[in-house]
């Protein structure tokens, strides 16, 4: 168990898992090598285990700088404890899009402020900031089971409203976020469908293969079949 002041601790393991080939594969993917050491996510899942939930620890690692301490800060950070003001502090650091979708799915979407952030984000002008948005909009249809239709089918006017923003990591996770939502039932699934073939209609090569791409899954048969009511 790693005690509760063991920032250099990890630190020191990180360094320790280190490797420079995995960076250079990490970077063919889009990741961003700057600061990175090219630690596994099983590996900081691990110690993530053995850390538990520590809300200044996190904040700690997440100031370091380092690609990896920021992701485990995100694995560890206690959500009932961030602040909107650490969301703001820390989405203007996103630099990523792998930091930007751990810790949207790790913690911000499990924070009172989610919501919110994912119709305020993505609308942003800065690149990581709306994929942001967009990826807490695909988090919280699978991860808040709570949550309504008509709390997700609001999220549909923000999606075709940002669906021919050309930049590869936004529309990526505007893709993200429409088939997610169009996978938690049946009913959204329509509607997902709809929103898409609406999409397709835009002039716009960036907005048709959002739209293709969601509607060859969200129509699937394996979908199809495993939609709930």
């Amino acid at each position: 168990m790693i005690n509760s002041s063991g920032f250099t601790e990890i630190m020191t393991r990180l360094q320790a898992a280190a490797d420079p080939q995995a960076v250079a594969g990490m970077a063919r993917f889009g990741i961003n090598s700057q600061n990175t050491l090219g630690v596994s996510i099983p590996v900081l899942r691990q110690i993530a285990k053995e850390s538990g939930k520590n809300h200044s620890l996190a904040g700690e690692l997440w100031s370091s700088g380092i690609h990896e301490a920021r992701l485990l800060a995100s694995m560890i950070d206690d959500p009932k404890q961030v602040t909107e003001a650490q969301m703001e502090a820390w989405v203007g650091d996103f630099n990523s899009w792998d930091v930007c979708d751990q810790v949207c799915s790790n913690l911000f979407d499990k924070t009172p402020y989610a919501w919110d952030k994912a119709v305020q984000w993505s609308s942003r002008p800065e690149e990581f900031v709306r994929r942001a948005g967009f990826v807490l909009m695909a988090a919280l249809a699978v991860h808040d089971k709570r949550a309504s239709n008509e709390q997700l089918a609001a999220f549909f006017p923000l999606i075709v409203a940002q669906s021919t923003d050309e930049r590869n990591f936004v529309k990526k996770a505007v893709n993200w976020a429409l088939r997610q939502i169009g996978k938690r039932n049946r009913s959204l699934n329509r509607l997902a469908i709809g929103v898409a073939r609406q999409i397709q209609e835009i002039d716009s090569r960036t907005a048709r293969w959002i739209a293709a791409d969601a509607l060859r899954e969200l129509t699937s048969e394996k979908i199809q079949a495993k939609l709930p009511g």
